[in-house]
């Protein structure tokens, strides 16, 4: 199967018309001409990655977050990204990213049902028409009420995560809820606005956190990784299901960060 038909099924699943304006999504590197066999997923285009991609003998990367985000003057091996295109580039692997387009066609839908939260509206709308809404995270029921510290514990066994931070009194009752995965702090006025008790997400400061409380706020920060690294385990069952005849592989799961305690 050529990369040109691969691509083409990745455009039904989330079409790259979707995508914000500032986003870089697509065929971002390669052939399209190029035969495909086998295809790794990962949410991040890293370096490890690469080399992985590179050892298993895949033909094509998709990934989650693009490699190429702002302008590039050169690809070198002098810098680290530009070394990343050209590794890819000079082994004959073609690179697809699915970037807000994936948020907006499933990523939000993804956790949603993870996390099984009923009643799903969207919570900022990016594009409607007759027979539909889509945009940027969910708002949703949970399936009972739950205290804060009950539902900070109940999305971090949903999502199989070491840990989350929590801004808001333990005790706070939550019905209902705001969804953004990734980076959300710019949906806090939004989740406000819709009156959601609290916000699941990821990258919330200190300061974030602290006046979205004084609001009436929660916010539940399961990180940007925890809550987005579902891309390739969704994907993996779409293309698997769309594309019988490829090999399907996710790249190995590794946290971003570690802690200490």
């Amino acid at each position: 199967m050529k990369c040109s038909e691969v691509t083409a099924c990745l455009e039904k699943i989330a079409p790259r018309c979707f995508a914000e304006k500032w986003d870089n999504v697509g065929l971002l590197a390669g052939r399209e001409d190029k035969e495909i066999n086998k295809i790794l997923l990962a949410l991040d285009p890293t370096s490890e990655v690469v080399e992985e991609a590179a050892s298993w003998g895949a033909d094509l990367l998709i990934t989650h977050h693009p490699l190429i985000f702002s302008g590039i003057k050169s690809v070198t091996t002098g810098d680290f990204i530009g070394k990343r295109i050209f590794n890819l580039v000079s082994r004959d692997i073609c690179y697809y990213a699915m970037h807000t387009n994936f948020d907006i066609m499933g990523m939000a839908d993804a956790v949603a049902d993870l996390l099984e939260l009923e009643k799903c509206q969207v919570l900022d709308v990016t594009f409607q028409d007759e027979i539909s809404k889509e945009g940027i995270g969910r708002m949703g029921e949970l399936l009972r009420t739950m205290s804060l510290e009950e539902c900070a514990r109940y999305v971090k066994d949903k999502c199989k995560l070491s840990s989350v931070k929590v801004f808001g009194d333990p005790d706070k009752l939550i019905d209902l809820v705001a969804l953004i995965p990734g980076s959300g702090k710019s949906y806090i006025d939004l989740a406000i606005k819709n009156g959601a008790q609290v916000l699941i997400t990821g990258d919330i400061d200190h300061h974030n956190g602290l006046d979205a409380v004084e609001r009436g706020l929660a916010v539940i920060d399961a990180g940007h990784y925890g809550l987005e690294k579902i891309f390739t385990t969704y994907m993996e069952e779409v293309l698997r299901r769309e594309l019988p005849e490829l090999k399907i592989k996710k790249a190995l799961e590794k946290e971003p960060f570690w802690t200490v305690v």
